[in-house]
């Protein structure tokens, strides 16, 4: 084993992904957080159905990549928010169907052009071609 002192913490990619995930997330969190009382996972609930329409925890809990535990405790809190409700799936009345309410409609929308806002001033700090590379380095490396 070579012992090389000069490896830095600071330079590893796992460490500096993970510390732009978390201050980028955090600036974020404020919208969701500050407004609705949501939590990041409620807010990744709220998203996926706004964005892509009704949807059982499972198959949100695999298209967020999210744990079935942590979806779960956000769909309950989403229902107690009443932006969510639930609807029997007939084929198998064992699922349910989440769908957004009125109020979790509206949420999201203002939520979503929140987003669309935020994700502008990130690639801001950007020149095109640095992010067109960021954003494609960052969807390999979620592939891994």
């Amino acid at each position: 084993m070579t012992d090389d002192r000069s490896f830095d913490l600071q330079g590893f990619l796992p460490y500096l992904l993970a510390q732009a995930a978390e201050a980028s997330s955090l600036k974020f969190q404020r919208h969701y957080k500050d407004r609705y009382g949501m939590l990041r996972t409620e807010w990744r609930v709220l998203f996926h159905l706004g964005r892509y329409g009704p949807m059982t925890a499972k198959q949100l809990g695999d298209r967020a990549g999210v744990h079935k535990t942590k979806i779960s405790r956000a769909v309950t809190a989403l229902g107690d928010k009443r932006f969510l409700t639930r609807h029997v799936v007939a084929d198998d009345r064992r699922q349910a169907a989440l769908h957004l309410t009125k109020a979790g409609t509206a949420a999201f929308e203002e939520l979503y052009g929140a987003a669309r806002a935020f994700d502008q001033q990130l690639m801001a700090l950007f020149s095109g071609t640095e992010g067109d590379a960021l954003k494609r380095c960052l969807t390999q490396l979620a592939k891994i």
